[in-house]
């Protein structure tokens, strides 16, 4: 691995070439903050894939490709006199060290939990106009990213099941309930009770030690892999998949599962 005279090279190269492309490559001059906005969620995405795919050398890429993000809005800002990445970088060192007093304080921890419990403490006193620790988490996550974040949120400030039995009965509550409006057929109750549901079970699964995200994410690639094996196998039976019954596809799919 590098040491930190080449790691320091490598970033100083780095911002010598946002240098240049800012001054001559015609597409790198006409970025704003608003057009790279998009395409810092995609590379963020990008990321979370390598990462789920457990690929280190993509990990490696796409943490250059948001890297490359984060020295051109640093760019962008200099140009305005707004602030620029030695602005960027003192700014989250400051953060880091206020937020861990246990490490640069006299602060008195336990275990990880009191850690997270200051974090979102001291988030609360830093007079940013938040009167609630809910205000910090970004209305444009996806809802299931967002159900978590709104939980491990409140939980750091003490809102919290005791344990995750307790966790589970709401999850059946919850449930119960669901099974109750389809019954009675109130569509709009559904949806709400449904929302309910998965709420519990983000919960639970913060209690069980599950990224319910990547959980799902799992489940979905499952899914595509073994729904493709049927794909193929019926082609090579010449079958398109509408003629088949769902028990000749059932054959196929206990076959994919069996080669997992």
């Amino acid at each position: 691995m590098s040491d930190r005279a080449s790691q320091l090279a490598a970033f100083d190269r780095l911002l010598t070439i946002m240098d240049e492309l800012r001054v001559q490559c015609p597409w790198d001059k006409k970025q704003t903050f608003h057009t790279l906005r998009h395409l810092t969620i995609e590379e963020t995405y990008e990321l979370g894939d390598a990462i789920l795919d457990n690929d280190l050398q993509e990990v490696k890429n796409e943490l250059g490709d948001l890297l490359l993000h984060i020295v051109f809005y640093s760019k962008i800002g200099s140009e305005t006199n707004d602030f620029d990445i030695a602005d960027v970088a003192n700014s989250i060192c400051e953060k880091l060290i206020r937020r861990h007093p246990h490490i640069y304080g006299d602060t008195k921890v336990e275990n990880e939990e009191d850690v997270k419990k200051n974090w979102e403490q001291i988030k609360l006193s830093e007079g940013k106009g938040r009167s609630s620790v809910l205000e910090g988490v970004p209305k444009s996550l996806p809802a299931l990213v967002k159900s978590s974040r709104i939980q491990d949120k409140v939980a750091g400030v003490g809102f919290d099941w005791d344990n995750a039995n307790q966790v589970w009965d709401k999850v059946e509550e919850e449930i119960s309930e669901l099974k109750h409006e389809i019954d009675n057929n109130n569509v709009d109750a559904i949806e709400s009770e449904f929302g309910d549901v998965f709420f519990s079970m983000v919960n639970y699964a913060r209690f069980i030690g599950v990224n319910p995200e990547n959980a799902l994410e799992r489940t979905n690639k499952k899914f595509i892999k073994r729904f493709k094996y049927l794909e193929q196998q019926a082609k090579q039976l010449g079958k398109s998949l509408k003629d088949m019954t769902l028990n000749e596809m059932d054959v196929f799919w206990e076959e994919a599962k069996k080669m997992e």
